[in-house]
């Protein structure tokens, strides 16, 4: 186990709109160390979301990560030689990191050609409440619904 709690790093907002959560999902969408190419799939990708919806990008793009946002998931607990899959509350910073993870995740999975169309049509379809990232959110509620009678093995 650690001895201290590690210092929290706190990032610098994005050039364009200011927004510390879109350095925080450019790092996430980032290979290879190449931020300037992520930043440039991000904000072409607003773009287009912005052209195909008519309303703000980013608030388009804010609406679909609330969206994705899950508020319960499943943890591993054993209890005498049986493992269960407990239902617990998910801090704020983890829905956040889960949210952006689905969405760069399944994005990656579409059909589209380029990485900037896939992940516009990702947010546009989790803004709507659609989509596979919807899906995955949906899923992790329902196992947590389902495992509710274990809940009382919770730490």
């Amino acid at each position: 186990m650690r001895k201290a709690k590690p210092k929290k790093r706190y990032l610098l907002p994005d050039p364009k709109f200011q927004d510390t959560l879109v350095t925080k999902f450019v790092n996430y969408l980032m290979e290879q160390g190449k931020k300037s190419v992520a930043y440039g799939i991000f904000y072409d990708a607003i773009e287009q979301v912005e052209k195909k919806t008519g309303e703000s990008g980013l608030e388009v793009w804010k609406r679909a990560m609330n969206n994705l946002m899950p508020s319960v998931e499943v943890k591993s607990r054993r209890v005498g030689g049986a493992t269960f899959q407990v239902p617990v509350e998910i801090r704020p910073e983890r829905k956040i990191n889960l949210s952006i993870k689905w969405l760069i995740d399944f994005s990656r999975l579409r059909g589209e050609k380029t990485m900037m169309d896939k992940l516009a049509a990702e947010i546009i379809a989790a803004s709507k409440g659609e989509g596979a990232a919807i899906k995955k959110k949906e899923d992790t509620h329902r196992m947590a619904d389902a495992n509710k009678a274990f809940s009382h093995f919770r730490f």
